[in-house]
């Protein structure tokens, strides 16, 4: 068959209708330092958006005008939900806090409960609303909380 009636893709066309970027329906929790993230999230989405102008928007290269627009979209909303929680309460497991516990294998962790757009568990950042923190949220020192069939102990709040 010749190329000719064949019809490819057109990959830019499909880019230019991306959907949104999911909108957690829990509250936009975030720390000093997620509120500063978003912050600088959004200007560089905001940065993308122009630079794709400048260099002829939709007509040149509709992937990137839908990326940086989609993103400008998101992290404008999660910038204008965002709710500062400082001061977590001393001496148990909340919002902003960072806590160290056993594993029953004798493994040693410490997380900090942050926002969902600061979470990252590589770098020891998990979510409010992740299983972890759930399980360990309003637990003192000495406490055990049950975790992903097993228990935990909470050693240390900071």
């Amino acid at each position: 068959m010749s190329v000719a009636f064949t019809k490819e893709q057109d990959y830019e066309a499909a880019a230019a209708d991306l959907p949104d970027r999911p909108i957690s329906k829990h509250p936009n929790l975030v720390t000093r330092e997620g509120l500063a993230a978003l912050d600088e999230a959004l200007l560089r989405s905001r940065q993308a958006f122009a630079a794709a102008q400048v260099a002829g928007g939709i007509d040149v290269d509709r992937s990137a005008m839908a990326r940086a627009a989609r993103d400008v979209r998101y992290y404008a909303a999660r910038r204008a939900s965002a709710e500062l929680v400082e001061g977590a309460p001393k001496g148990v497991v909340a919002f902003g806090a960072s806590v160290t516990f056993l594993r029953e294998d004798g493994r040693r962790q410490t997380y900090r409960i942050v926002g969902e757009d600061e979470a990252d568990p590589s770098k020891g950042a998990v979510s409010y609303v992740s299983p972890l923190a759930r399980a360990l949220m309003g637990k003192a020192p000495g406490d055990s909380a049950s975790f992903a069939g097993g228990e935990i102990e909470i050693v240390a709040i900071a």
